[in-house]
């Protein structure tokens, strides 16, 4: 039940902004995640104004994904994602990523420094009980997942066209597209609205250990809010919806 797990947060992957004023200071997304018919998680996104390093302005975004007790037992998932970024220039400062799946676990950290051109890598090995720190080059304009999930809510999002973001996590470095199609509507806890749908392509990882095809519904707005999320897997699909909201513009 791996897939489960690969994208309660690949949906934190690239719910992305569409100006800073896009979401607001304390915006709290819950969401569902379901397998056919059986609710089998919950993942949140949160962001908020903090400092970082003693007097910079930062948001922290924050991302968890847990299983229910039902599917514990086929498949447990606690994880937890953050996202430390500039509140100016919106480039990274650290990348946090603490995975429990199943038997799996994995705990690594990205700390970036852009106006430097580089980041170090740390990967925890377990066994050894200690870290690994590896030092890589990176452009300055450089995101992690979930900044850049948060920074493409920012642009200006069209049908049929894509964007690029540049991407440094799991100690890789890449070009990431996301393609850009609809509008369609969609049933909200809003009532019907219409949608736009972004599919990221990402290498590696990605957030989760695995990877398959993402689609993510947003708002076709200002705001730019993810509502629903729906992952093709050998199995079948399952998808995410929005079930909370906290601190957006709508009622």
């Amino acid at each position: 039940m791996q897939f489960i797990a690969k994208s309660l947060i690949t949906l934190a992957l690239l719910f992305l902004l569409s100006s800073l004023n896009s979401f607001t200071d304390g915006e709290k997304l819950v969401f569902n995640i379901k397998y056919g018919f059986i609710t089998a998680g919950q993942a949140t996104l949160e962001i908020e104004k903090d400092s970082f390093r003693g007097n910079v302005d930062i948001y922290r975004i924050t991302s968890t994904a847990r299983t229910t007790r039902f599917f514990d037992r086929i498949f447990r998932v606690r994880d937890e994602i953050e996202s430390i970024v500039d509140k100016d220039s919106f480039y990274s400062h650290r990348f946090t990523k603490r995975l429990q799946e199943g038997r799996y676990r994995q705990y690594r950290i990205h700390f970036y420094y852009p106006e430097q051109g580089f980041t170090l890598y740390n990967r925890y090995d377990f066994d050894k009980g200690r870290f690994n720190e590896e030092r890589m080059e990176i452009p300055g304009e450089t995101q992690d997942i979930l900044s850049a999930f948060y920074w493409a809510r920012t642009q200006d999002l069209k049908p049929d066209s894509s964007i690029f973001v540049h991407v440094t996590a799991d100690g890789r470095n890449y070009e990431a597209e996301v393609k850009v199609t609809g509008p369609e509507t969609v049933n909200t806890i809003w009532g019907e609205m219409e949608c736009l749908v972004l599919h990221p392509i990402l290498e590696g990882e990605a957030i989760f250990r695995q990877t398959a095809e993402i689609y993510i519904w947003v708002t076709n707005d200002e705001h730019r809010i993810p509502v629903k999320l729906q992952s093709k897997i050998v199995f079948g699909s399952f998808y995410a919806e929005l079930i909370e909201a906290f601190n957006v513009p709508y009622d």
